[in-house]
């Protein structure tokens, strides 16, 4: 098998791109990290050479190609010694796979009205009912996670495919300044903190391109798998 290539969009905007590189980059797979700005002509000519959707993540292994950001970690977790994807019991290992499919198919308003942006700090969005009831979901999960497994991760004391599919949530909560309580917030700062999330932060920052849409409009869905 020949080196992974890993297509990713903006890593100031692409919050399903973090989401397969940081458990890749977290526990050292080889690999390497293509970039594009999304909506220029290398990203229509480049992904779409690549990925059947046109959209990103997609990794590219040989002629294969995985074009989902849950697909890509599941792969890592099987062809990867090194990757600990999924909890080794069972039960919790299947607890760890609805949360993180929870992620992957929900939390609409989170997505649409929280647009993650890693260099900006924003404003709190407006109140919403149902956008609160996620957050609160997502604190509850956080929360009933930790206290049950120790910490300082999701599911014990090391980083599963689960926190990789929370990583932009935890950059989300922390740019609009969401209000979190002591064990929610334990947990965010913790991710923060990691050096392949100081990696990202860090090359959103040196990243130049706008795109106004996740600015304004939300998240561009056409563009993220």
């Amino acid at each position: 098998m020949s080196q992974p290539i890993l297509y990713i969009g903006n890593t100031n905007y692409s919050s399903w791109s973090l989401r397969p590189w940081l458990l890749l980059h977290h526990y050292g797979v080889a690999m390497e990290v293509r970039r594009y700005a999304f909506n220029s002509d290398a990203f229509y000519r480049e992904v779409g050479a690549v990925s059947p959707t046109c959209q990103v993540p997609c990794l590219r292994i040989d002629s294969t190609s995985i074009w989902d950001s849950l697909a890509i970690c599941e792969w890592a977790a099987e062809a990867c010694p090194e990757v600990r994807g999924w909890p080794e019991d069972a039960a919790t290992r299947a607890v760890a796979r609805s949360v993180s499919a929870e992620m992957h198919a929900g939390f609409k308003q989170v997505r649409s009205l929280m647009p993650m942006n890693v260099r900006r700090l924003c404003p709190k969005p407006e109140p919403n009912a149902k956008l609160e009831a996620e957050i609160a979901r997502i604190q509850t999960m956080w929360r009933d996670l930790i206290q049950t497994h120790g910490g300082p991760f999701l599911f014990g004391d090391f980083l599963t495919i689960a926190d990789a599919m929370y990583a932009p949530v935890v950059f989300r909560f922390t740019r609009y300044q969401i209000d979190m309580d002591p064990v929610c917030a334990a947990y965010a700062d913790h991710m923060t903190a990691l050096p392949s999330m100081v990696h990202w932060r860090e090359a959103a920052h040196r990243e130049t391109e706008v795109n106004e849409a996740s600015e304004v409009a939300g998240e561009r869905r056409d563009f993220q798998s």
